[in-house]
C-alpha cells in the first residue's frame, strides 16, 4: 500500500482506468481540436493560455523599426481525462486537428490518473468523468 496525501491507496484494489491528456497547441487550431474531440464524444476539458518555447526558440520581429526577439510564444494547453479505451483515438484526433506541419505545432503528454472524484455527487472512477 502506498500513502498519497489524505488517503491510503492500493494500486491493485482501486485502480482507475483513465488517463490524463495534456496537449500544447497553437491557439488558432483550438476550434479544430475541439470539434475533433467532440466527434469522439469527449465532453469535458480545461483550457489554459500559456507561453512556452521548445525547438522553435521563439522568433524575431521588427516593431517600429526596432528588432526584438520573442522567446516564449503564446500557446494553448488543453487538459482532458478520458477512459483508457478512448486515449488512442483522442490523441490521434488532437494530433490530426492541431498539425500544421510547421515547427511549433506542439506536444501531447499522457499520464496515468490514480483516482477521479466528482465533487457534486462524490462519484468515483470512470463514472465521475
Amino acid at each position: 500500500m502506498q500513502w498519497l496525501g489524505w488517503v491510503a491507496y492500493s494500486e491493485r484494489a482501486n485502480a482507475v482506468a483513465v488517463k490524463k491528456i495534456e496537449a500544447i497547441i497553437k491557439p488558432f487550431r483550438l476550434e479544430d481540436v475541439k470539434d475533433a474531440l467532440a466527434k469522439l464524444g469527449v465532453e469535458g476539458m480545461t483550457l489554459t493560455e500559456v507561453k512556452g518555447c521548445g525547438h522553435q526558440r521563439g522568433h524575431t520581429e521588427i516593431y517600429q523599426g526596432s528588432e526584438y526577439t520573442t522567446v516564449f510564444l503564446p500557446k494553448l494547453k488543453i487538459d482532458l481525462v478520458v477512459p483508457d479505451s478512448q486515449v488512442e483515438a483522442a490523441v490521434n484526433a488532437i494530433v490530426h486537428a492541431a498539425k500544421t506541419g510547421k515547427i511549433g505545432d506542439g506536444k501531447v503528454f499522457i499520464s496515468t490518473i490514480d483516482e477521479v472524484v466528482r465533487i457534486r455527487s462524490s462519484e468515483k472512477g470512470e463514472h465521475a468523468l
